[in-house]
């Protein structure tokens, strides 16, 4: 009722002498019994004080890292309203409406928290909301009851919002603020001249080149199954702005010298066009980005709307959280969302029912997409890509439909880990923008190549 204002029509029946009632009256006349009166205020303070700015903190945690400042700001200050004030519409309204799964889960634990209070018989009160002002107050009133055992519900809330809000953001792939794509139109970007001919990987090679500071600044260009692996003069020159704006997914700075951009599946062709500007040493110059000469991040096509996926696991073995691997890339979901896999043996097989869309050279990542549009990538094992594809058979070639279960390569795991590479299988849907739910089943982490993993459904 919040969004509509009429939560302070409920709330006059129990506050105020509407129905005989005033709760918040009596209290504040020190009149009533104690241990009841206050019953419909007291669940508010473990709320407002801790339950809500924990939920703001998950919501913080889920930013994607280059939105984290400017969500940290957003989420602190309405944290410190709900905490000092009582305040909670700043928080409320950040994500009711973008995630309302979210409001529903606050909605519900406010109930809980609300009924525990009055079972327990623990009251406080307040003139103007559950805030700490509020409370230290209410602490001084004769019929306040073991108040300070608020605190204690407002701990275990704070647990309970922070995991409840996690789990349904990653769960439902929730886009609560922080978790949008980040966009730089207005950026004055370094740029080279384009040719009406050029395709998209030419124009985006082209502004990730200007944006790198041309040829003086890059010394060497190489590139894996979906990022490009670039040497420099010196990584603090270059233009991150102008670079996320060409349509990369992310940037990696590994130190003054390596920087890492995720582009994707067709890296490969990028790569090709960068290695030639740098080749011909292709001048660059001042100018302010305009659309039609930088490349976009890709957007939906020859989707099937509606259709939902079942995933399964690709190998025996333990269930990771994309979000645990030990690759950043994956881990913060710059080329998308999806799961891993950390292998009991080396049978590996595909995880969704489609055709093999592409069979790396090196052989350690494999792609697929499914009848309804969604492009999986399969990448085997964590920098395996310098091995040169030596611990990998794939079983499959390009074009070949596949059924999930079927068998799609053989990995030698221990000469990977003896290359000093972990392991891990990850699945990962590159066209994230065809998504329209992912829904996550709940598993123990054992599991088995027949165990559905998500039901992923387009939009």
């Amino acid at each position: 009722m919040i969004p509509t204002g009429l939560h302070q029509a409920l709330n006059s029946v129990f506050w105020f002498d509407v129905a005989g009632i005033n709760d918040i009256g009596k209290f504040l006349a020190h009149k009533g019994i104690k241990g009841v009166t206050a019953m419909y205020q007291a669940g508010f303070f473990p709320v407002m004080m801790f339950g809500l700015p924990a939920g703001a903190y998950a919501i913080y945690r889920n930013a994607l890292p280059e939105r984290k400042v400017e969500t940290a700001s957003l989420m602190m200050a309405g944290a410190f309203a709900s905490f000092f004030t009582g305040v909670t519409e700043p928080l409320e309204f950040s994500f009711m409406f973008v995630a309302w799964p979210l409001y529903v889960l606050h909605a519900i634990f406010t109930g809980l928290s609300l009924a525990f209070a009055a079972f327990m018989h623990w009251t406080a009160g307040f003139a103007f909301s559950a805030g700490l002002v509020d409370y230290i107050l209410s602490l001084k009133n004769p019929i306040a009851n073991q108040p300070l055992m608020l605190i204690l519900q407002g701990l275990v809330l704070a647990v309970i919002y922070y995991f409840g809000f996690d789990f349904a953001i990653k769960k439902f792939h929730l886009m609560t603020p922080g978790r949008e794509p980040v966009t730089a139109d207005d950026a004055d970007d370094l740029a080279i001249a384009t040719d009406a001919d050029d395709d998209k990987y030419t124009r985006q090679a082209k502004q990730i080149y200007a944006a790198l500071g041309g040829a003086d600044n890059l010394t060497v260009v190489d590139n894996c199954t979906t990022r490009l692996r670039l040497q420099l003069a010196d990584t603090s020159t270059i233009n991150e702005a102008a670079i996320k704006h060409s349509g990369a997914a992310g940037i990696n700075k590994l130190d003054d010298h390596n920087l890492q951009i995720i582009i994707g599946t067709e890296v490969q062709f990028v790569a090709d066009v960068l290695s030639h500007l740098k080749l011909t040493n292709a001048p660059i110059t001042k100018t302010t980005t305009s659309d039609e000469a930088v490349a976009t991040a890709p957007t939906a096509t020859n989707i099937t709307s509606g259709v939902t996926t079942d995933f399964y696991s690709v190998a025996n073995g333990q269930y990771v959280d994309i979000e645990n691997v030990a690759d950043n890339t994956f881990a913060k979901k710059m080329l998308g969302d999806g799961f891993a896999i950390d292998p009991a043996d080396g049978t590996i097989t595909t995880p969704v029912d489609g055709t093999v869309s592409t069979v790396f050279p090196t052989k350690h990542a494999i792609g697929f997409k499914t009848d309804s549009g969604l492009e999986i990538l399969l990448h085997m094992g964590i920098d395996t890509v310098e091995l040169n594809g030596a611990p990998f058979e794939v079983l499959v070639q390009t074009g070949q439909p596949v059924h999930h279960g079927e068998v799609v390569a053989k990995a030698d795991l221990a000469a990977i880990k003896a290359a000093g590479k972990a392991t891990t299988m990850m699945v990962i849907i590159t066209n994230m923008d065809a998504v329209n739910l992912m829904k996550f089943k709940m598993l123990t982490n054992q599991v088995k190549v027949s165990d559905e993993i998500m039901l992923v459904t387009t939009k």
